[in-house]
């Protein structure tokens, strides 16, 4: 391909053969990443860039912190939304309504897989935004107000 003149369509030959690679290598779970494809292809950056923007649209990758770009298996859809956005959504999933008890960190916990802690955090950052009110020991937090919903959003 370095012999080729425009590089346009470029960018999709190199997506086709990243694609290729990842249907005939069921453990490969990360991308090469952008230095790989320029080096082993002979492509510019920007085309690299172009053939990992296809790949994504076609639900095959998405990018993860660090520049790198992660395979994305059908069915495996992980929520990479802040955890408070997340716990947010529990006020729809569970049709809570204002006034009503919200789980405590500890179920929250369990049901995310993350650190009490963690939970703990993103609470008080929901309490701030005036969705919960405040939790004391042996007082549980209670819904203030309902999240805007965000239509859009994969499940």
């Amino acid at each position: 391909m370095p012999d080729q003149a425009s590089p346009r369509g470029t960018f999709r030959k190199i997506a086709d053969v990243v694609k290729a690679r990842i249907e005939t290598d069921a453990g490969m779970t990360e991308l090469p990443s952008v230095a790989d494809l320029m080096s082993d292809h002979g492509i510019s950056r920007g085309v690299a860039l172009r053939a990992f923007a296809v790949l994504k649209e076609e639900g095959l990758a998405e990018p993860v912190p660090g520049g790198r770009w992660r395979v994305v298996r059908e069915g495996q859809y992980e929520d990479r939304r802040p955890l408070a956005e997340r716990l947010a959504d529990v006020v729809i999933t569970e049709k809570l309504s204002v006034g009503d008890t919200f789980p405590s960190a500890s179920e929250l916990s369990k049901i995310f897989g993350v650190a009490r802690p963690t939970v703990s955090k993103a609470l008080d950052k929901l309490q701030a935004s005036g969705l919960l009110s405040e939790g004391k020991q042996g007082k549980p937090r209670t819904v203030r107000s309902l999240p805007e919903r965000n239509e859009g959003r994969r499940s």
